[in-house]
């Protein structure tokens, strides 16, 4: 009984020892093929984008708190032209980002300015807009006249934003917050001297608040470009390929054009 069991269990020590070997790949095998996300995305018939929902008007809620402005439309007409369904997914900015990292989001359009520091993390589609970035502070307020004048001054934004990078580079003291209203309701209380934001953004806020006795006091000399990032690897190539084609077929149709208008009253799509 002894020799029996000993004999079946070197036969089982044998086939697995041949059933490894098997599985095992040669030493000059080429690695697999990474996965396609673009191909992941069509068959699951969805694109999971990435954004606020609060900073009118890139994303906002309208009156009937349905999710819109220029961001969300480019969403939907980019996930069309990829054949697929476009699956909006809100939430704060500082997280946003490290979603697209995790792979919680497949892109993120949310008017992301391109940096050389976010290039070293994300891959970025081509431009599809180019942005501005305005001093805002109460309206009776004349202590800033230039980008120089942050120097020690309270401002506040989202803690990850190229707003905040920019007051910081001028010396102001920054206040990280969420959003765009809590920024506001610190600037109008007086809890801050100023804050940076798109010179579109503040245009789109006061036509909403012509009331707010806020102003531009200055604008940075330095344009920055707008575009769509994703997370970097070999398994992004192809979307965002497929990205950039896309916008281009929007930049020629005219409907970027015609969507910058609609939600800013001007043509932000081209570097002028």
């Amino acid at each position: 009984m002894k020799k029996r069991t000993l004999a079946l269990l070197l036969a089982l020590v044998a086939a697995l020892t041949l059933l490894f070997a098997g599985c095992a790949k040669p030493a000059n095998e080429p690695e697999a093929p990474a996965a396609d996300l673009l191909a992941a995305i069509r068959e699951k018939g969805e694109i999971t984008i990435a954004m606020e929902g609060t900073w009118a008007p890139w994303t906002y809620h309208d009156e009937t708190d349905k999710l819109v402005g220029f961001d969300v439309e480019i969403g939907e007409k980019l996930a069309e032209k990829l054949g697929v369904k476009a699956n909006f997914i809100e939430g704060e900015w500082d997280g946003l980002l490290a979603g697209i990292e995790a792979g919680r989001y497949d892109i993120m359009i949310n008017g992301v300015d391109v940096t050389a520091e976010r290039e070293q993390k994300y891959d970025f589609s081509t431009p599809y807009a180019y942005n501005r970035t305005a001093v805002i502070t109460r309206a009776d307020d004349d202590r800033i006249t230039k980008m120089e004048d942050l120097k020690d001054m309270n401002t506040a934004n989202t803690i990850s934003s190229t707003y905040a990078e920019v007051a910081d580079k001028y010396g102001a003291n920054v206040t990280g917050v969420d959003d765009l209203n809590q920024t506001m309701e610190l600037l109008l209380s007086g809890r801050i001297d100023a804050t940076l934001n798109a010179e579109v953004t503040f245009y789109d806020y006061m036509k909403a608040h012509p009331d707010a006795g806020l102003k531009i006091a200055c604008i940075d000399p330095e344009t920055t470009s707008v575009a769509i990032p994703m997370r970097k690897g070999d398994d992004t190539a192809n979307l965002l390929k497929a990205v950039n084609d896309a916008l281009q077929e929007l930049r020629d149709s005219g409907e970027l054009k015609a969507l910058s208008e609609k939600y800013f009253g001007g043509d932000i799509t081209v570097n002028e």
